[in-house]
């Protein structure tokens, strides 16, 4: 009598869902969920990102996260604004962000994800902090205030309040 043995070998992973983009003041990160492997362990994300030009260009480890580890295990990729304002990506406050993802294991490449959501870097200040009474400017007709500026000016110097 024989045995039949099945060997399924390994594959590229599957295709990745859309990730979604998110703003904060000083970055945008891109968060997806991981496809399915297909019998080896993903290594690596590659993320891109488009430019201004219509061009896409991969963000590297250490502007995602500081580390290929990290985007493994978190499935997350911070990028601060700075970074997408330099060159090669050239994005102005304004512009929307759309970011695809491929992920990586020891067959290869899985095909790129569809873009994502397109977060918008904004380009309007926080609030100003600390407002305050200022009592020895109050009048019959006017208050006077005093505040702090806020840590992000929206991408330019603020001209008035």
């Amino acid at each position: 009598m024989s045995t039949a043995t099945t060997v399924l070998a390994a594959a590229i992973p599957s295709l990745p869902a859309i990730p979604s983009t998110s703003f904060a003041p000083d970055s945008v990160t891109v968060t997806w969920t991981a496809p399915t492997t297909n019998g080896a362990p993903i290594t690596a994300y590659i993320i891109t990102v488009r430019q201004s030009d219509g061009a896409t260009y991969s963000v590297d480890s250490v502007n995602c996260n500081g580390s290929v580890e990290s985007i493994v295990t978190q499935r997350t990729c911070t990028i601060p604004v700075t970074t997408l304002r330099a060159s090669p990506y050239s994005l102005a406050y304004g512009t929307s962000i759309f970011a695809k993802v491929t992920a990586i294991n020891e067959k290869g490449a899985s095909p790129e994800s569809n873009p994502g959501n397109g977060a918008i870097i904004i380009t309007y200040p926080d609030a100003p902090i600390s407002l305050a009474e200022d009592y020895s400017k109050r009048t019959a007709s006017t208050l006077g205030l005093t505040w702090a500026q806020a840590t992000f000016n929206g991408g330019a110097t603020i001209i008035d309040y």
